[in-house]
């Protein structure tokens, strides 16, 4: 599921056996001090462009937001000052080590609103009728079972509440996974249509991932 928020570098692994709607891979994310290097390299803001892409959630102060495969923080400050102090961050993890590290991070940089949240493979542990935005980046391809597990995520939503995924376009790319490991865009709209939303908007200004916006219908 989201082992991880981030491939920058080649997967590893096989992929996984199953229905067509599990993940491409499996590939530990145990290591905090090597993600970070990964995940948090100032060379990735070029292309990623988190400012930017925090800014068109369209997030306002006391809101609620899902950081679904959080990884090592890379936007929990930005998300964090997004929602303001009477908002709440939640920082998604299946990694226990992951989950100490977004901890750590928070307390560092004193985002008292980031909560780290210690998910199962199949469940999110967001509560129930909460979260404004669920944020998705390069984790819905660790997915398994995705169309059930985007309709269980239904419940965490509030009334009017999004999905966000960023994920690679099925492409050669200088950065991401491996050709195999990636989603094509019209899937990942099929899946999420398929589980109960429709397509809301489509930021563009992002050069390697897809950027794309659901709610539930």
């Amino acid at each position: 599921m989201l082992a991880c928020v981030l491939a920058l570098v080649l997967a590893s692994g096989s992929a996984h056996a199953g229905s067509g709607h599990d993940a491409t891979v499996h590939h530990p994310f145990d290591d905090p001090v090597y993600w970070s290097k990964v995940f948090d390299d100032p060379a990735r803001a070029a292309w990623q462009k988190p400012e930017e892409l925090v800014a068109a959630l369209g997030l306002r102060a006391g809101q609620r937001v899902a950081d679904l495969g959080a990884g090592t923080g890379y936007f929990s400050r930005l998300l964090s000052s997004a929602v303001g102090t009477t908002g709440t961050v939640f920082a998604v993890e299946l990694e226990p080590n992951l989950v100490a590290h977004l901890r750590a991070r928070a307390e560092r940089e004193g985002t008292a609103n980031v909560v780290p949240i210690l998910a199962s493979p199949d469940n999110p542990r967001l509560p129930a009728g909460l979260v404004d935005v669920v944020l998705i980046v390069d984790t819905y391809h660790h997915i398994d079972d995705r169309i059930t597990y985007l309709r269980n995520l239904r419940r965490a939503l509030r009334p009017g509440g999004r999905i966000a995924v960023v994920d690679w376009q099925k492409r050669p790319l200088p950065v991401g996974p491996e050709m195999a490991h990636k989603l094509a865009r019209e899937m990942v709209v099929q899946e999420v249509e398929e589980a109960g939303y429709r397509l809301v908007d489509e930021p563009t200004f992002l050069p390697y991932q897809y950027f794309l916006i659901f709610q539930p219908r």
